[in-house]
């Protein structure tokens, strides 16, 4: 099923026909709303680093778009705001938001504020836009959602943020008071379906394979930063059932659903809420650790130090960050300006992370040795995957609406010849913290 299928079937389910939305990632709504935009009442974009705006051209009078005054996600508003003329925006001021940025914790009442009031007011009650009928307060699964329903007033369907931490947790206390808040979560939606959908990717798990070759992991495992858990399913099945892995993430949300979707690899697996800055575990108790997309969000050189301090003299640690120096290959025929946005990839990362070829230089100088370096191609060739239609989204928010007919054109070709397919780069790496007496 589709996203926009779950979406249905779950409105269908709760009796609803139509509701109010809000997300971060439009990809997760592009579907029902070129399909079924009389089902959508009012529609929140909150804060998105990506967007593709020709499926919301419709919903544009019932559309707010909450943006950061800089970075990707004020790129992107600003390039919808031609197809989006009619929609309302809202901009954070000061504020610059990445992927993993806790937007509703950082900016609680302006968020929720922006959202009630939109939802709330004339504009949507000019277009006809009032939505269903009042539920009472429920949790379940439907459709491969899961949901958790609690306030009162008209359906407010809430999808979960890319990686913030806190989700919409810090909001939903005024939230409740005016809607029916309808939380959603599981593996076909949000950042986890995009994490899930990578890991699925065959050229990914033989980055995975090589990382692991070269740790030869054995007694206790540190993953630094396991999001959805995908990895560390993957490496328990491969060590069977003497795996010993601790998985931790900042994110409680991730880490609630990485437990769900780990649930049958028992002990095999145990998840923990832990920085990467700060590991909440003794020196020297790992055997292996490693962080696979992790160290752009953070204090690169600080998160190694604190690999290095729970690895035991002589574990091998293991390093992959999203390569934004070399760059992406979109299998297209495009005219050279519109290659030369393409191939850019998007530049996320913290002002202290690390996303480029330093990680190996970072790694030495942090003293471990015996590096081995490895640069990794990541293929993606399921253009109706979350992780591609994150990925696609990024190039979209930054073509104009002439370019975009020219890139959809490209697009059609390659697929009718079966070539359709993107690429880009992973940094990896694998190191030694030296042995005692060495």
């Amino acid at each position: 099923m589709q996203t926009a299928e779950r979406l249905a079937a779950l409105m269908d389910h709760l009796g609803l026909g139509v509701a109010h939305f809000a997300t971060q990632i439009p990809g997760d709504v592009a579907g029902l709303a070129t399909r079924s935009s009389e089902r959508i009442g009012g529609l929140v974009l909150a804060v998105p680093t990506r967007l593709d705006a020709r499926p919301f051209a419709r919903l544009a009078p019932r559309l707010l778009v909450i943006s950061a005054e800089r970075g990707l996600s004020a790129e992107a508003a600003g390039h919808a705001r031609e197809l989006l003329a009619q929609a309302q925006r809202h901009v954070l001021e000061g504020y610059d938001a990445a992927g993993w940025s806790d937007i509703a914790a950082d900016r609680t009442a302006e968020v929720a504020g922006a959202v009630i009031r939109f939802l709330t007011g004339a504009s949507l009650k000019e277009v006809g836009a009032a939505a269903g009928p009042v539920l009472p307060a429920a949790s379940g699964t439907h459709a491969g959602l899961t949901y958790r329903i609690e306030g009162s007033g008209p359906a407010l369907i809430l999808l979960p943020f890319f990686l913030a931490p806190s989700q919409w947790q810090p909001v939903l206390s005024e939230l409740v008071r005016h809607f029916t808040v309808i939380e959603l979560g599981g593996p076909h939606i949000g950042g986890v379906a995009a994490l899930e959908d990578r890991a699925r990717a065959p050229t990914y798990q033989a980055m995975f394979r090589t990382l692991v070759e070269l740790m030869a992991p054995e007694g206790r495992i540190l993953d630094v930063g396991c999001g959805s858990g995908a990895l560390d399913r993957l490496l328990a099945a491969r060590l069977g059932p003497g795996a010993r892995i601790d998985a931790i993430d900042v994110n409680p949300f991730l880490l609630r659903e990485a437990s769900d979707l780990a649930a049958d690899f028992g002990e095999r697996i145990r998840f923990a809420q832990g920085s990467a800055l700060t590991l909440p575990f003794a020196d020297a108790t790992f055997d292996c650790v490693f962080s696979v997309t992790v160290l752009e969000e953070c204090d690169a050189d600080a998160a190694i130090a604190e690999m290095m301090r729970v690895a035991r003299p002589g574990a091998r640690i293991g390093i992959v960050v999203r390569a934004i120096d070399m760059p992406q290959w979109w299998n297209l025929a495009l005219p050279a300006e519109i290659r030369a946005k393409a191939e850019t990839p998007p530049q996320s990362i913290s002002p202290r992370g690390v996303a480029d070829a330093s990680l190996y230089a970072r790694m030495r100088r942090a003293g471990l040795v015996d590096l081995r370096a490895f640069p990794a191609l990541l293929t993606l060739d399921k253009p109706q995957g979350p992780i591609w239609r994150y990925r696609e989204d990024h190039i979209l928010s930054r073509l104009s609406p002439a370019e975009t007919a020219v890139w959809e054109a490209a697009r059609a070709a390659a697929a009718r010849d079966g070539l359709l397919l993107q690429a880009h780069a992973l940094h990896c790496a694998v190191a030694t913290k030296r042995p005692a007496g060495s």
